[in-house]
């Protein structure tokens, strides 16, 4: 059996490239969080106890838009509903006598990314290999917000403005693989830009609800007409 030390440092071995592309994700990130008026401080926080990119952009047009408290809470319960998921399939991964502090510890490092490291590494979940991937990724994506923020600060308009179109092609590069592979998340995709942009005149929602109430309308439809064959 591995010692601590050694999942440790496996961990933080793999989490270097997590690390080197949340940096870039993140800076993009605070160039959005810098137009919503952030400091370098509140950007590096919300990363830090958020971890979570399209949670933390959701929740940024929420906030520029003084969008009430409920509002964030409900869009970064949906944005982030993913990781329940994620959560459940870890819990069947740990021994046992896994003490309650390190799934708790682990549980805040579960990403997209955390979480695919970790199902790949090992039968079971070793927390310090979590650990380790938490401990040099984690931190590159608060920094990362941060650094955002001040470039906002000192680059030109122009420049600022074209960096944050960075934000979008990320997520443009989230969608489209899954969408090219299956024609009903593609379907899903294409009815959440019609949906947006056919509702974008109503007043009576602010854009967060609007967001929340088009999230949970389509993928209900969807799971409806296309339940998963293993559900």
């Amino acid at each position: 059996m591995k010692t601590n030390r050694l999942a440790f440092l496996e961990g933080i071995k793999d989490g270097i490239p997590i690390a080197l592309g949340y940096a870039a994700v993140a800076f993009s990130l605070g160039i959005a969080m810098r137009n919503a008026d952030m400091n370098a401080l509140q950007g590096f926080l919300i990363s830090l106890a958020n971890v979570a990119s399209a949670g933390e952009y959701a929740d940024l047009q929420v906030i520029a838009e003084d969008g009430a408290y409920i509002e964030i809470i409900i869009v970064t319960f949906v944005a982030n509903m993913r990781y329940l998921l994620m959560s459940t399939a870890l819990t069947q991964r740990f021994l046992r006598d896994t003490p309650f502090y390190h799934r708790f510890f682990v549980g805040y490092g579960v990403t997209d990314e955390i979480f695919g490291i970790s199902i790949g590494h090992a039968k079971h979940i070793e927390p310090f290999y979590n650990y380790g991937a938490i401990v040099v990724s984690v931190p590159a994506w608060a920094l990362g917000t941060s650094f955002g923020i001040l470039a906002g600060n000192i680059l030109p308009s122009r420049i600022v403005s074209a960096l944050s179109v960075a934000l979008y092609g990320m997520f443009i590069a989230i969608i489209i693989p899954p969408a090219k592979e299956n024609p009903v998340t593609a379907g899903v995709v294409i009815s959440g830009f019609l949906l947006s942009w056919l509702t974008r005149n109503i007043t009576l929602l602010s854009s967060g609800m609007k967001t929340i109430i088009l999230t949970i309308f389509i993928a209900s439809i969807a799971a409806w007409r296309f339940p998963h064959e293993n559900a």
